[in-house]
């Protein structure tokens, strides 16, 4: 019988080797980011007319607006690059150096493909256009986000208000994109902006399953060691757990009971420890709705 071999791409690399592997595969993964976004704004977008929201429906906004009004063909990267200067500010004061200069390749990536990519309708149906345009653009900025970066815009404020102020930056969000589709079914048509409230709608579910940094998950541990497994939690997420004293009805037996919570990025990983620190474990996994109180996040670099 064949042993199962585990493959490492780290493996046999030097420290150095491994940042500028790590860094390369994060620019792979920001390029194609940045590509789906321009893909999606000339296809999908443009052919259906629709807002995507944030700065970059901002910039759409202005486009239109300019075209209608003013017989005026503006270009794309100048505009959304311009309304991203603010944010970017916000990002390189408070959210950290790295993670904003790669948010900043993507800005300035996806914006000037835009400008390069020819418009193209792939097909004429309003759903077929909403919904296939919000799957390939919550997959793009999902791309970006576990690359360490964002999309620009909006999520950079949504990110600093998450993380150093403890407040839910969707809601500031959807606020922002209510008055942004207000103006747009005033100017050009409301059947328009009823499609870009599903568009945007779909592109937050895409984000919520793809993209789980800031969610959180309760874990129910019932276990025979919780110093070890308590350890084992730490190690991983930098979270402790409560121990708690309960009774297996079954046999009339004590058992101890840890109740954590930890980042649902992390849940799978902490889940396979505790199951090597005790394979006896019983682990109960529940998605937390809302949390209130200290919460470590790891810190953006």
């Amino acid at each position: 019988m064949n042993p199962i071999i585990h493959l490492n791409p780290h493996a046999g690399l030097s420290s150095r080797q491994r940042r500028f592997t790590n860094f390369a595969f994060k620019i792979l993964m920001l390029t194609a980011s940045s590509l789906l976004i321009a893909l999606n704004t000339k296809t999908f977008i443009r052919a259906g007319n629709l807002v995507p929201g944030g700065v970059t429906g901002m910039t759409i906004l202005i486009q239109r607006i300019a075209e209608k009004y003013f017989s005026l063909q503006l270009p794309f990267a100048p505009i959304n690059i311009l309304l991203n200067a603010f944010p970017i500010y916000v990002g390189l004061r408070f959210l950290g150096r790295q993670f904003t200069l790669y948010s900043v390749y993507v800005i300035f990536m996806s914006s000037v493909l835009t400008d390069l990519i020819r418009p193209h309708a792939i097909t004429s149906d309003m759903l077929l256009i909403t919904v296939f345009g919000a799957l390939l653009g919550g997959f793009a900025s999902s791309l970006s986000l576990l690359a360490d970066a964002t999309t620009g815009g909006t999520d950079f404020l949504s990110t600093y208000l998450s993380v150093k102020k403890g407040i839910d930056g969707w809601n500031v969000i959807l606020g922002f994109n209510v008055v942004l589709l207000g103006i747009s079914g005033f100017l050009f048509g409301w059947d328009k902006a009823l499609y870009s409230i599903i568009y945007q709608y779909v592109v937050t579910q895409v984000l919520q399953n793809l993209y789980r940094r800031y969610q959180q998950q309760t874990l129910f541990i019932v276990t025979e060691h919780p110093i070890e497994v308590s350890k084992a939690i730490y190690e991983i997420s930098h979270h402790g757990a409560t121990v708690l004293n309960g009774t297996g009805t079954h046999v009339q037996t004590e058992r101890r009971v840890l109740y954590s919570v930890v980042s649902r990025q992390e849940a799978s990983q902490v889940m396979n420890e505790v199951l090597k620190v005790d394979p006896a474990a019983l682990i109960n996994a529940i998605r937390t709705e809302q949390f209130r109180g200290s919460f470590y996040q790891k810190p953006i670099k």
